[in-house]
This record gives C-alpha cells, sequence and structure tokens, in this order.
C-alpha cells in the first residue's frame, strides 16, 4: 500500500505545481498586459517614417510597424488594440513615430492621424494645361505626369461632359489652397468645379447677348469657350477684350472677310506645344523661338488659324472670368484687324489698309 501512497503524492505534487506555474504564468501575463500600454519599446527615440495606405487591415498595419522596428510584437499590439476597440479606427497616412514609444502613444498617434498639410497654388490666367501641371508638380500637389494622364483619359473627360481630347479650356485660374499630397482627381475636380461655376455666372449676366451669337454662329458653351481663350491670349488689358472677340466673331460673321481666318499666333504656338502628334514643322520648332515661315504655313498643324479657317479644334490656354465674359459679350465694333503697340494695348482698324500702316508703325 506505500507504493500507491507515495505514487500519488508525486501526483498530486505535479499537479500542484502545474497549478502553480499556470498560476504564475497567468498572473505573469495578466500583469504584462496591465503595464503593456504604457511600457515603452527599447529605443533611443530615432524617428521612423512609416506610411499607413488606404485599405490596410489593422494586422497588416502591426506587422509594418514590428517590422519598421517600432512595436516588437505584433500580435500584442494587435491584442491590445482590439481590447480597445480601435482596430477600424486607424487614419492613413505618412506618420513619423520613434522607436522608444509607448503601445498606447503609438496607437494614439495613428488615431490622431498626420495633420493635413496644405499649400496655395496659383494658377495665372492664360496657361495650357501643361504649364498648370507643372505648377502643381513644383507645388508637390501632384505628379504633372499623374495629372496630365487623367486630363486626357477619355472616361474622366466623358464623366465631366467633355467633348474634347484633354481638360484644356476648363481649368480655371484661381488661387487654390490644396492637400500635400492630392489626387489628381482631386485636383482636375476642383478646377473643374470652379470653371462652371465662373461660366454659369457669365451666361447670367450676358445671357441676351450670348443668345444672339449662338443663333448667328451655332456655337455650343465649347465654342465660345476656345473663343475665350484665343481673346485670354491675345489680350493683356481687361478693357480690350470684348473688341478683341469683337474682332474675331466680325471675321466669321461678315460675309465681306473672306477666308474665315483668324490668323492667330497663339493658336499655332499651342499646336506645336501640347497636342500628342504634332506635324514635322512643329517638332523643328521650340517654344522659346520666334514662329516662322515654316510655322506659320504649316497645314499640318490643326491649330494653325493662318491656314484653316473658323476656330481651332480645342481651347488653346484656360481662359479667366474677364475672357469668358469678353466672348459672350463682345462690344459689337465693326473692327477686323488689330496690332500691338508694344505695351500691352492694340491698334484696332477696320481695313486692311489701316492695319498695315498701325504694322508698319509699331511693328516693322
Amino acid at each position: 500500500m506505500a507504493r500507491p501512497k507515495r505514487s500519488f503524492r508525486i501526483a498530486l505534487y505535479i499537479v500542484v505545481g502545474t497549478a502553480a506555474l499556470l498560476v504564475l504564468a497567468a498572473a505573469l501575463a495578466v500583469r504584462f498586459a496591465l503595464h503593456y500600454p504604457d511600457s515603452p519599446r527599447d529605443g533611443d527615440g530615432t524617428e521612423i517614417a512609416v506610411t499607413i495606405e488606404p485599405g490596410m487591415t489593422f494586422p497588416e498595419i502591426a506587422a509594418r510597424l514590428e517590422k519598421s522596428h517600432v512595436v516588437d510584437d505584433a500580435r500584442w499590439l494587435r491584442i491590445y488594440a482590439m481590447h480597445r476597440g480601435v482596430t477600424r479606427l486607424v487614419r492613413s497616412g505618412h506618420y513619423t513615430l520613434a522607436d522608444n514609444m509607448t503601445p498606447k502613444a503609438v496607437i494614439d498617434a495613428l488615431l490622431a492621424g498626420v495633420p493635413a498639410k496644405t499649400v496655395s497654388v496659383t494658377i495665372p490666367e492664360g496657361l495650357n494645361m501643361l504649364e498648370v501641371f507643372a505648377i502643381y508638380d513644383k507645388a508637390g500637389v501632384a505628379t504633372a505626369e499623374s495629372l496630365l494622364e487623367l486630363a486626357r483619359d477619355p472616361e474622366f473627360l466623358a464623366r465631366h461632359g467633355i467633348s474634347g481630347s484633354s481638360v484644356d479650356g476648363y481649368l480655371f485660374p484661381e488661387t487654390y489652397r490644396v492637400r500635400v499630397p492630392s489626387s489628381p482627381e482631386t485636383v482636375l475636380d476642383t478646377m473643374i468645379k470652379e470653371h462652371r461655376i465662373v461660366w454659369d455666372d457669365v451666361r447670367r449676366k450676358h445671357h441676351e447677348s450670348l443668345a444672339k451669337l449662338r443663333k448667328k454662329l451655332g456655337w455650343t458653351d465649347r465654342q465660345f469657350l476656345i473663343l475665350a481663350s484665343i481673346v485670354e491670349k491675345e489680350a493683356a488689358v481687361d478693357s480690350e477684350r470684348p473688341r478683341i472677340a469683337q474682332v474675331f466673331v466680325n471675321r466669321l460673321l461678315d460675309a465681306s472677310f473672306s477666308p474665315k481666318l483668324l490668323e492667330t499666333d497663339p493658336t499655332i504656338r499651342y499646336g506645336c506645344m501640347v497636342p500628342i502628334t504634332k506635324s514635322a514643322a512643329c517638332q523643328a520648332w521650340t517654344k522659346t523661338d520666334r514662329l516662322h515661315t515654316a510655322q506659320l504655313h504649316d497645314a499640318d498643324n490643326p491649330y494653325n488659324t493662318y491656314e484653316h479657317e473658323g476656330l481651332p479644334p480645342g481651347p488653346i490656354c484656360n481662359p479667366g472670368r474677364e475672357a469668358l465674359a469678353a466672348a459672350a459679350d463682345p462690344d459689337g465694333s465693326r473692327y477686323f484687324f488689330f496690332v500691338g503697340r508694344n505695351d500691352g494695348t492694340h491698334v484696332f482698324s477696320r481695313t486692311v489698309a489701316e492695319h498695315n500702316r498701325a504694322v508698319d508703325k509699331y511693328q516693322r
């Protein structure tokens, strides 16, 4: 009988010892769990850049933090975050954390998010989309390449009701407060929306003139936008915009003026700079150079208004409010020509002879 009693005591000791170890382990685990949130990682305070991307799950976030040496154990961070019920509340962004933060501080930072950095971006009147996108690129808002890709995307254009091959003309010149970085969609959507707001206001204020011109010319809003873009590039003084617009309208409407050539240099320059496909003469030209005979008589450039009658295929820049208003409500004058005085103003003429005298005086 002694041996069974001895075996029983051994078994009892084992059970009691195991239970004690389990209780001790549980106590240590509880103690660790209670102190875990406020226990800093063993680091020296080195700053660590961590990006939390939109759509990341919390296990993926925790794994990235462990790999970046912000936390030691992703599993414990997940357990802690689950206990707080915040696994779905972490904000995406580019964080600067440290290698000696407490788990609580890490989670708190991820819940607070990264303060949005914003910049003020000013887009002047009269720039084409390549020039506009270069400004956003320089400001760090979005790359010029990503903006240009979206600006020519057929689905994006259709979504905004733009019938042309790009967003040029619809990027309203204004000062915008934007986040850094911003998506190309956000940038373009904002500018197009502002254009619509301004154009709607212009249409309301000049509805009588606009209605008469629509009837005479058979134009849609897009044709008026094209005219406004030409006015924007030709005019430097606001008071002259309605008269310059009228010159082009007169050329298109008056039966005595034939052929219906607008003969404006900025359209040629646009055709040589912006479209994907460029003529041989355009490829031989640089935008810092003057237009030469090869460009002025280049029938392969669809934007050459010395060779092709009527309006060019699309807007040649992004016009402001005054140019839009001028296109909607020209001044009604009977001029067909104008030439610059080299001070931003122009001399307007009714006949070729008058125009040639003005050219001789101010340009030759």
